[in-house]
């Protein structure tokens, strides 16, 4: 059982769902918190993991680092999304056991489960038939990673629980206009389309100074801004999306996330993950979501909404949808004592006003 004075260390906390789960845990009175950086602990290497674990001695780890991306980054990088998260999660919770690490929370993400599961998705959907072509290296070393922690626990009494959280989005999300999920990159598409529709370059040349698109920032020219915006699909006149709009989505703010995450972390064990007295204990990973869904083609309009671009949104259908529906069935989550709070009309127009704000703050200190 981990108390207030407890060592969590936090793998990841500087990300989305990392950075909440951080500052979740505060809200709860933890402040005996570490966590390190990229630049500050690589990951990737397993001597400097060791050597972090043989210093830092953690009573509780939450693996929330990963190399994430959308379809496009997916696609491209195939090799580097196993090899990395297999190497992080092999360094991560191998030196967890190692140092007798008490509690270990894993997560990982719903795109493990085949890309034509019967809807919604089951924890004991897993491994049925085959995964979504697009997300499938990242997918198998998510799967690797969950049951990394279900042997652990089996073979040797560990208590690592892993989560499957459904598309994230919040504050601290990854705005990258080709490597980001797809809502954080609907609302920057349509937030800059919308500026250059109303031909407000200042707030333009703000945004690609604070993340600049393949080198291009503020300090480029009109024509080359334009240029570079349109290979992504935008324009003053429209914003166009990839495929056609119809798979359906689930989303779960990440703040929900972190909540989702803690409660796991203080209040479940491995035990609790899977019937009493059965033979074969699998599928011990817990789906956290809303329940909840709706398609890629109405959440891009709520983002066309909120945002107020007066242009039209269009939709290129020669490039992949990915998996049709992704819906979770949470009822061993809800069985578990937790339930979302944020639904996705509220979560759109926050996370906008984040963005938003974000440029604004940001470009005062540049």
């Amino acid at each position: 059982m981990l108390d207030k004075s407890s060592k969590i260390y936090i793998a990841g906390h500087n990300g989305l769902v990392g950075s909440a789960i951080w500052n979740n845990l505060e809200q709860r009175g933890y402040r005996n918190l570490v966590g390190r950086s990229h630049k500050e602990l690589d990951l990737l290497d397993p001597a400097a993991v060791k050597v972090f674990f043989d210093e830092e001695q953690p009573d509780a780890v939450v693996l929330a680092a990963a190399h994430v991306g959308g379809i496009m980054a997916n696609l491209q990088y195939r090799a580097d999304f196993i090899y990395e998260n297999l190497q992080i999660q092999q360094n991560v919770i191998g030196e967890s056991f190692r140092h007798g690490v008490k509690k270990l929370l894993f997560l990982g993400s719903t795109c493990i489960y085949p890309r034509m599961a019967c809807q919604p998705m089951a924890e004991d959907a897993l491994l049925t038939s085959e995964l979504e072509y697009t997300n499938e290296p990242y997918a198998i070393a998510k799967i690797a990673g969950l049951k990394m922690c279900e042997s652990f626990s089996i073979q040797y009494g560990c208590n690592y629980v892993a989560v499957m959280p459904t598309n994230l989005y919040g504050p601290n999300d990854n705005f990258h206009l080709e490597n980001s999920h797809v809502l954080p990159a609907m609302i920057r598409k349509v937030y800059l389309a919308k500026c250059l529709n109303e031909k407000d370059w200042d707030a333009v040349r703000k945004d690609l100074d604070l993340r600049p698109v393949n080198g291009v920032c503020g300090s480029n020219t009109d024509e080359e801004i334009l240029a570079e915006l349109n290979k992504f699909g935008i324009t003053p006149e429209s914003v166009t999306l990839w495929g056609t709009g119809k798979p359906m989505r689930e989303f779960l703010w990440s703040e929900d996330m972190a909540d989702a995450s803690v409660h796991v972390l203080l209040n479940v064990d491995f035990k609790d993950t899977y019937p009493e007295g059965c033979k074969e204990i699998r599928n011990c990973h817990i789906n956290v979501g809303t329940g909840l869904e709706v398609t890629i083609r109405e959440v891009a309009e709520k983002v066309v909404d909120t945002i107020g671009f007066k242009g039209l949104l269009l939709w290129d259908d020669t490039k992949p949808d990915g998996t049709p529906r992704k819906l979770t069935d949470v009822t061993k989550l809800h069985s578990l004592g937790w339930h979302h709070t944020v639904d996705i009309d509220d979560g759109v127009a926050i996370l906008y006003e984040w963005y938003r704000k974000g440029i604004c703050i940001n470009h005062q200190t540049i």
